[in-house]
């Protein structure tokens, strides 16, 4: 053998283990607020996503892309994306652990969590095809606001367990369902009310509800091979809410055009596209004229799956970075025993745990249906969504980068990882969208704000620094509200809409992590990001931090 053929002091490969027993901040979040079922399921989840067969179907789904076939052989219009095995087989074991509607199908105190530590474990590992398993899950409570006959014929679909890739057929009809919605339009975006689509009422009504006729472009369809989508189209009445199957009652395909695979920076696994609908069946789910309304409750479990989503890229790339820097040497010592390099993957790991922390009591939140929890959710929801999923590109790089070069390569998964996480800050509502709607709250429904305060105060008197951010936040709060009734427009308070949504994710990261948190990493946490200490880059922590604490939970 040459000698420059043999390999030292490269890292093993960080392959099976138990992703869900190995997440320290996931467990105990689980533990305190989910069912006393969830540990044997998501252990068995854990272990199936810690595989190494797992990870390289992770790999191949994301390497070998989905493909539009717009016709088949013999010239008919098939509008069919085919996707490679391996993605099949992830989103097939996702949907088997109920990590699309098992909240719904199974509901329970605790069952919110369950279903979204379940998401995330799949979601860590390979992302892509966590879309159509979201807004299968968000659909649920949009699509029982339609005719009675709809939901009796889809929703037992929608909670099977079962995954069945191909399109229906009148001989072959689906006992499983994932469903997909189609909302922005090249000319709007994310103002929706600018959309042009028409759904012409053809008067046929029959078991689903108000037959409609579409006609219209739709600028992102994501995941086109669902089984059928929310639509937002024009009306007489106005913009309505519009149930679009892929696959008619009667067997025959709908009239679905699928035009163009959009080429994505990420998210490569899953096939994002546009579509055409022309003279496209559909059916009025909600109030006509009020399409917005309807889907609303769709939009805002998809956001509270953004963070998920988010929190989950975080768990990769943290775990990454750790077992990298715990098995490579450079300068006569493992990495992991080099002060830099330890404060530095220390502060991935506190942003990883916050986010982690911050995610679950979410999911919490949409377990109970008392009104202050709605309340709370209602805002909570909107303040992660912006401020976890802006974290995640830059946790990411700072991840990516603590491997050196091999980090840069597709060979390692944080490449990848860096290219996923942007989309789910801009999915569901980018950067403005979200904190203009904290200023939407604020002007009509102020008791968010209350219930809001309620949950993070909890955390006052443990720590100095968030006593003063959390004083600050509630004088931003008062400020911009009697902005907004000296200007109901908005403008001035607009200004500022970014910096509310940064203090209030601060404050809700920080007081989750005083309450339930080691005492160490909470303090660090707090001294390295409130009270005007906080730094621009990870790795600038307070002397005498005790870094090892919080890289065994790493």
């Amino acid at each position: 053998m040459i000698r420059t053929h043999e390999v030292s002091n490269q890292v093993p490969a960080r392959e099976g283990l138990d992703e869900f027993a190995v997440n320290a901040p996931l467990v105990e979040a689980v533990a305190k607020w989910g069912t006393d079922a969830s540990s044997a399921r998501l252990g068995a989840a854990g272990r199936l996503v810690g595989s190494a067969a797992f990870q390289r179907d992770a790999e191949h789904a994301n390497t070998r892309p989905p493909v539009l076939h717009s016709h088949d052989r013999w010239g008919r219009r098939i509008d069919e994306v085919e996707y490679d095995d391996s993605y099949h087989r992830i989103i097939g074991a996702a949907v088997a652990a109920g990590a699309h509607t098992s909240a719904w199908a199974e509901p329970a105190p605790g069952a919110n969590v369950d279903r979204a530590a379940a998401f995330m474990l799949f979601a860590q590992i390979e992302p892509g095809h966590a879309c159509p398993v979201s807004m299968t899950h968000a659909a649920v409570p949009t699509l029982r606001l339609g005719a009675q006959g709809l939901v009796d014929d889809w929703m037992p679909r929608l909670l099977s367990r079962e995954y069945e890739p191909a399109l229906g057929t009148s001989a072959s009809p689906k006992r499983s369902a994932l469903l997909g919605m189609a909302m922005t339009e090249k000319q709007g975006g994310s103002d929706v009310r600018a959309n042009t689509t028409v759904a012409e009422v053809t008067g046929d009504d029959d078991r689903w509800g108000r037959r409609v006729s579409i006609t219209g472009h739709k600028w992102f369809c994501s995941a086109p091979m669902s089984d059928a989508f929310l639509v937002l189209a024009q009306t007489p009445a106005g913009l309505s809410c519009v149930f679009v199957p892929r696959v008619l009652p009667d067997g025959t395909r709908n009239e679905f055009r699928i035009q163009r695979l959009k080429d994505k920076l990420g998210n490569r696994s899953n096939a994002s596209s546009e579509i055409e609908l022309d003279g496209t069946t559909g059916w009025i789910v909600g109030e006509e004229g009020r399409g917005v309304a309807t889907i609303v409750q769709m939009v805002t479990h998809t956001r509270l799956d953004c963070v998920l989503g988010s929190a989950a890229g975080m768990r990769q790339a943290v775990a990454e970075a750790a077992w990298h820097v715990r098995h490579r040497a450079a300068f006569g010592s493992l990495l992991v025993d080099q002060p830099a390099m330890r404060a530095v993957v220390a502060d991935l790991a506190l942003e990883s745990e916050a986010a982690t922390w911050t995610a679950m009591r979410l999911a919490r939140a949409y377990d109970d249906e008392d009104a202050s929890e709605q309340a709370f959710r209602r805002l909570a929801t909107a303040v992660a969504k912006y401020w976890v999923c802006k974290r995640g590109p830059q946790h990411a790089y700072e991840a990516l980068e603590c491997l050196g070069g091999n980090g840069y390569t597709e060979a390692w998964p944080l490449a990848r990882r860096y290219r996923e996480q942007p989309l789910l800050a801009i999915w569901e509502g980018s950067g403005n969208v979200i904190a203009l709607d904290l200023l939407r709250v604020l002007g009509r429904e102020p008791e968010a704000y209350e219930a809001f305060f309620a949950v993070v105060g909890a955390a006052e008197g443990r720590h100095a620094a968030f006593d003063a951010a959390l004083a600050e936040a509630k004088a931003l709060v008062r400020e911009l509200a009697r902005s907004l009734a000296d200007d109901p427009s908005g403008a001035t308070a607009a200004l500022r809409a970014r910096e509310l949504a940064e203090r209030l994710g601060l404050v809700l990261q920080a007081s989750l992590m005083l309450e339930h948190a080691p005492g160490e990493a909470s303090a660090v946490f707090c001294d390295s990001r409130l009270g005007g200490r906080g730094f621009s880059q990870y790795g600038a922590l307070p002397a005498g931090a005790d870094l090892g604490a919080i890289l065994a939970r790493a």
